[in-house]
């Protein structure tokens, strides 16, 4: 599958860890973590820890400017050697998904479906963003004010826009996309 070049790339990686390997597998996150962030066109690198007594899969979200960029990293030599590394700690492979500008949000778990086409994406995604750029201001300002913050433009949009991206990341756009999946996928 080929991907425009000029949206952005995420790649989604679930590694497994065998019991008791965790301290492992965080330094080896130390370890990998430095290199992965100096790779040209890195944007974002985020880890989704286990919840102890409930699961040992560890998610890592890396985001690059390309595709190109993208694969550069994950095709890597460097990345090569410290996947070797890391084997003996996992109870699995090296699982990974790569999704192109916005997709990862409308691709269900199992990342073997079709992505919707880009006009509902882009209805479902500004009908998300809508709302909260009307509502979230309206509460983060006056908080912002509250905690003695004075009023900087730019520092406000900062923060509203961090809260916005947060919101439709974690909450809005996963239960949204669950709830219109019958008409996003039709």
């Amino acid at each position: 599958m080929s991907y425009p070049v000029d949206q952005g790339a995420t790649v989604v990686i679930t590694h497994r860890v065998k019991e008791g390997q965790q301290e492992g597998y965080n330094d080896w996150l130390e370890e990998i973590g430095p290199l992965c962030r100096a790779t040209p066109g890195h944007l974002d690198w985020h880890i989704v820890r286990p919840i102890p007594g409930l699961s040992e899969t560890y998610t890592v979200i890396i985001r690059f400017d390309t595709v190109e960029h993208l694969q550069g990293w994950m095709n890597s030599e460097v990345r090569s050697q410290l996947i070797e590394k890391v084997r003996p700690l996992l109870a699995g492979d090296d699982d990974f998904f790569v999704r192109s500008g916005l997709d990862f949000w409308f691709t269900p778990q199992g990342a073997r479906a079709k992505v919707p086409v880009r006009w509902k994406q882009f209805l479902v995604t500004w009908s998300a963003i809508f709302p909260l750029a009307s509502c979230v201001p309206l509460a983060v300002i006056p908080l912002l004010r509250l905690l003695g913050l004075p009023p900087l433009p730019y520092f406000d949009t900062l923060v509203v826009s961090g809260v916005i991206v947060f919101l439709m990341v974690y909450l809005v756009m996963p239960r949204y996309t669950r709830l219109v999946q019958r008409w996003l996928f039709d």
